[in-house]
């Protein structure tokens, strides 16, 4: 569990009915060491222990309220402890420990309630930013039926280098799903890149190929600035898979596959692997020889293309075991993409007990059925 979800999973706790309850708990300890001391010999004084008060006061509760505590907790302390003869009061030690106990949970509170609010303010960026290169897609968009899940991995980073998009265009709809190796912002500049260059390249360019081309420049143009900069982003690389979907052809579908696993088709008869090909990861294409076009394949009407990063294949249990994702597509109830996404990240989340290694998008698509 991150520590935003920490965060909002104790705020939770702490709410009943839009209200919070977070005040009962110091309030209840309070009440309980008072009446304890009250009813002992003096043999069992505890009357000190209120210091324990506006600190449980300051780890759940706001800056005024633990103030409120602490200012509770001297009068408390000087209220009981003169109910008793002379000889058995605490005395003054005890009640500078109690001031003093008082003022360090205000100022704890303090730091605690900045903290938290730092922290949510960098989720909020992160969040934004995510949606900023992940942009929403409508639904049927370019006459794709779509659906994906990108799920945040269980790490200090906040965002990561998983990326998709539909572009409908001029020679029809093209689709990309990638992953950038590293994570942090450094990954996610370079996601954005490649998704400006394929929304640009997808809509104008006729071949598949070229798209696949311009993908490439764009990436050795991009590590060339980042080095240009003084970062160490020289050898960074991009795995992906580029989809064309031509008009007038609802059966075919042409794909690049840049060093990414193979997307399966999953259809009402079974889930087979479309072929892998031969392609480098994006920024790796100097170490290949030219290829030809882009393989053409045939899709069935119903079958629905599923696509994954490998923090899907990665995901492992507490054995150490790898979460098989041919098995679990086979097991699909349902080949729409709505719900084959549904399934697969609910199958990586329980495989995994909810603690990912990296981030993980599961994204599927296929042709809408025509009205």
């Amino acid at each position: 569990m991150t520590d935003h979800q920490a965060v909002r999973r104790c705020r939770e706790l702490l709410w009943v009915r839009g209200r919070s309850v977070a005040w009962v708990a110091p309030l209840l300890l309070l009440a309980g060491i008072t009446a304890v001391d009250l009813n002992t010999t003096e043999r069992f004084r505890i009357v000190s222990w209120i210091v324990l008060v506006p600190g449980i006061a300051a780890a759940i509760c706001g800056v005024w309220t633990t103030a409120v505590f602490a200012v509770l907790s001297v009068l408390d302390y000087v209220a009981v402890d003169n109910a008793w003869p002379q000889q058995y009061q605490a005395g003054l030690p005890d009640f500078i420990l109690v001031a003093f106990a008082g003022l360090l949970a205000i100022l704890a509170c303090v730091v605690r309630r900045n903290g938290e609010r730092r922290m949510l303010h960098m989720r909020d960026i992160a969040e934004t930013t995510v949606s900023t290169v992940l942009r929403p897609l409508p639904q049927g968009w370019a006459g794709l039926e779509h659906a994906a899940v990108y799920l945040a991995a269980d790490s200090q980073a906040r965002v990561g280098g998983d990326f998709y998009d539909i572009q409908p265009g001029l020679y029809g709809t093209r689709v990309l799903v990638g992953d950038v190796q590293g994570k942090g912002l450094g990954a996610v500049e370079t996601a954005a890149a490649l998704l400006g260059t394929f929304r640009e390249a997808g809509y104008h360019e006729r071949d598949l190929a070229t798209v696949a081309d311009r993908l490439e420049t764009r990436m050795i143009r991009h590590r060339s600035h980042t080095v240009a900069l003084g970062r160490d982003d020289g050898d960074r690389f991009a795995t992906a898979v580029l989809l064309g979907f031509p008009p007038g052809d609802p059966d075919v579908v042409e794909v690049v596959n840049f060093g990414h696993e193979p997307p399966l088709a999953v259809g009402p008869t079974g889930v087979r692997p479309l072929p892998p090909g031969d392609g480098l990861p994006l920024g790796m294409a100097d170490l290949a020889t030219a290829t030809g076009p882009p393989p053409t394949l045939t899709l069935a009407p119903d079958e629905t293309l599923l696509i994954t990063t490998d923090g899907v294949t990665e995901a492992r249990n507490r054995n150490g075991a790898f979460y098989s994702l041919p098995d679990a597509t086979a097991r699909a109830p349902a080949p729409d993409p709505t719900h084959l996404v549904a399934y697969i990240r609910d199958g990586v989340l329980h495989h995994s007990h909810g603690h990912l290694s990296d981030d993980t998008t599961i994204f599927a698509v296929r042709r809408t059925s025509p009205s």
